[in-house]
């Protein structure tokens, strides 16, 4: 079993062709993962992408985008060690999960709040 375990969901009002288009720039990995390389393994078009985590992390890392209502649930998963884990104290290694944590979550509300600006609330999404 992996250090880190982050599973998070957040509800997107946007088709999953839209979020993809937004998690499938490398620039925007940088921005929200700085200390961590991708390199996808999968790229499941308007259903998400699966990576490779390496740099601070070693693991997987996923967002699977689920169709929902008018919009996706945007699901984010990460598995990884961190580097030194053999090292950390369990309060260390609480600190990084919840950094990583509160990095998916960020992500998740960038995008969210991209692709839904300008709609008000209750308002089916434009196609």
């Amino acid at each position: 079993m992996s250090s880190i375990q982050v599973a998070d969901q957040t509800f997107v009002a946007a088709e999953g062709a839209a979020v993809a288009e937004v998690l499938g720039g490398a620039t925007n990995w940088r921005k929200w993962w700085p200390d961590l390389t991708l390199e996808v393994r999968e790229d499941r078009g308007d259903k998400g992408f699966r990576w490779t985590v390496s740099g601070a992390l070693t693991g997987t890392m996923e967002v699977w985008l689920q169709p929902s209502l008018d919009g996706v649930i945007l699901h984010y998963f990460l598995h990884a060690e961190p580097e030194g884990a053999e090292r950390m104290s369990p309060r260390e290694l609480l600190a990084v999960n919840r950094a990583r944590r509160v990095a998916g979550k960020q992500m998740s509300f960038e995008i969210k709040a991209r692709l839904e600006a300008g709609r008000p609330a209750g308002v089916t999404p434009a196609g």
